[in-house]
């Protein structure tokens, strides 16, 4: 008896156990990861090669140059319109604020992407399903008012479930906003390049998203306006195998190219240095 307590199994006590969770599951093919390899391996299943959604704070270190990044988005979100549904927009975004150590939805500022000078804004589904609100709509017109003032190219990653229903019609303006400050970068001849990514979908897909000079999409990725069950509903048909993912939509010419996230950053910059009128063309990273 005295032998069987020995080797009896001892759960820890207390409630509070700061144990780290070290493995995960992918989401497409069930495999088992190691959290540390599966995060060094950017949130892509080597298994599988699906592509998780990622942090935006952790995609701008893959992008931008190592000690480059100067954050500028620090506008934050009102409540204009008192919105309350099952509690009220004020405390929905103070949860989300504590939750991403950010005040809405988009994080960016001004680097270098393998030394051409650029401005970076990355989308933050963890906030909000990513929706533009008007603070995500007024950080994306400074970032591409900034880019054109400096002569930098504008980078834009784009996740989001589209416009933010508690701010209403002041949500959909952004969509307008957005689109008038590209006016800004094309004037100056400074591109824009646009990187999609699971999901981009709603007003988000019908505005800025859709008007890069070149679009990029993570594989697999959720890219529409509507989602794929309410067009069906609609329109009573059963849809295209694949619709709405980005190899559908590369396939009929809506994105330009479908780039695994790890050989993202390389071709990008290939495009950039290409694209860019004051930098020389020059092999990527």
């Amino acid at each position: 008896m005295a032998l069987e307590r020995l080797f009896r199994r001892r759960r820890p006590s207390g409630e509070n156990r700061d144990v780290p969770e070290l493995w995960t599951k992918c989401e497409a093919c069930g495999a088992q990861l190691y959290k540390k390899e599966f995060k060094e391996n950017l949130y892509v299943c080597p298994k599988c090669g699906h592509h998780h959604r990622m942090p935006a704070r952790e995609r701008v270190e893959t992008l931008a140059d190592a000690g480059t990044f100067q954050e500028t988005t620090r506008l934050r979100p009102l409540d204009p319109l008192g919105f309350v549904d099952t509690k009220p927009y004020t405390e929905r975004l103070k949860a989300y604020q504590e939750e991403t150590g950010r005040p809405d939805a988009i994080l960016g500022g001004t680097c270098a992407i393998g030394g051409v000078p650029s401005v970076l804004l990355v989308m933050d589904y963890a906030f909000a399903g990513g929706s533009m609100g008007s603070v995500v709509g007024e950080e994306i017109a400074r970032g591409a008012e900034r880019a054109a003032a400096e002569g930098r190219a504008l980078v834009i990653v784009a996740a989001s479930g589209g416009a933010r229903m508690q701010e209403a019609a002041l949500s959909l303006m952004q969509m307008a906003k957005t689109v008038m400050s590209l006016d800004l970068l094309w004037a100056k001849r400074l591109p824009y390049v646009s990187v999609l990514t699971d999901p981009t979908t709603g007003g988000v897909t019908a505005s800025f998203a859709a008007l890069a000079d070149v679009i990029f999409a993570e594989p697999g990725a959720l890219i529409g306006f509507a989602g794929p069950r309410v067009i069906r509903q609609t329109i009573r048909q059963e849809l295209p195998e694949g619709f709405q993912r980005s190899e559908f939509l590369f396939k009929h010419g809506l994105v330009d190219r479908v780039t695994d996230r790890r050989k993202l950053k390389r071709e990008l910059v290939q495009v950039l240095r290409h694209l860019h009128p004051e930098v020389p063309y020059g092999p990527g990273v």
